[in-house]
């Protein structure tokens, strides 16, 4: 069955919001934060698929996509976690299974800290993980900025926030053929919507990653103390989250449900049937009306 998917807008604090949504309003919600450099159109293909059970949300975050681009808000990981926090209490949002993807990860994790009673599951694809010991080698790439001065280090990172530098983190490490099916719209959709401010923005959040590794033993302590249920869903194809990274939340997630599929970064657009079944089961036994 596939479901219509809305495209909608709304002021959340003081931010013109862009959003998706798919299924009945009464129906268990999932929710669905975003990655880098994308938008919510990393969940175009995803929610009609799943909205016959359950109602899909997935907001673009200030600085994103279609919403705006204030002067005046905080753009970093705490800043987003508490504008999601203002949007869900909008959509009249209270229980969620919460899907942690890319930058999303480190958001929707510190949401989840806020007020744990609201997660009743995590889906985990691909998010950007709390162990420093089972990142991937890409990281390497952003560490090795640390050591400069700040506006050295801005000046690099900002050499990375381009058109091409989109499409290889679009394309990653997948081998060929697969990198065949990830769609150029994505790095020539989101490069076209970049502007000076939201290279700035980009630029704010990559360099963010160095401060939020003094955030790694919160997130962690979260994971072990409540251990939602969660199902692993990841592409070992990954320049930055490895198969080692998927792994790691074993240590904190023991009873996780852990399935590698052949794709990487992007498993919706290569992996999205095996994905969907996964999903589908998992939702049906932790997550229905």
């Amino acid at each position: 069955m596939v479901t219509l998917v809305r495209h909608r807008w709304m002021t959340v604090a003081g931010v013109e919001t862009f959003y998706r949504e798919a299924g009945q309003p009464d129906a268990p919600v999932l929710l669905l934060p975003h990655g880098y450099p994308c938008s919510s159109y990393e969940f175009r293909n995803l929610m009609p698929r799943l909205a016959d059970r359950w109602r899909l949300i997935a907001p673009d975050f200030p600085g994103a996509g279609y919403s705006g681009t204030p002067d005046d808000f905080d753009y970093s990981f705490d800043g987003y976690a508490a504008w999601l926090e203002a949007f869900i209490s909008a959509m009249n949002v209270d229980r969620f299974v919460l899907y942690l993807h890319d930058f999303g990860s480190p958001i929707g994790a510190r949401l989840a800290i806020r007020a744990p009673q609201r997660i009743v599951a995590l889906i985990i694809q691909n998010g950007d993980i709390p162990y420093e010991d089972a990142l991937g080698p890409k990281y390497a790439d952003i560490e090795a900025t640390w050591t400069l001065p700040n506006s050295e280090m801005r000046k690099v990172l900002a050499e990375a926030v381009n058109e091409e530098t989109f499409k290889e983190e679009f394309l990653n490490d997948l081998p060929s053929p697969l990198a065949d099916a990830i769609p150029p719209d994505l790095w020539k959709l989101h490069w076209s919507l970049i502007t000076p401010r939201r290279t700035e923005i980009a630029i704010d959040l990559i360099a963010g990653l160095k401060e939020n590794r003094a955030w790694f033993p919160e997130h962690r302590k979260y994971l072990s103390e409540y251990r939602p249920p969660t199902l692993i869903v990841w592409g070992p194809h990954d320049h930055y989250m490895p198969e080692k990274s998927a792994r790691a939340y074993l240590r904190d997630l023991p009873d996780a449900e852990l399935h590698l599929l052949g794709g990487g970064h992007w498993l919706l657009e290569t992996h999205l049937d095996d994905v969907v079944a996964l999903m589908r089961e998992f939702l049906g036994r932790v997550h229905t009306a």
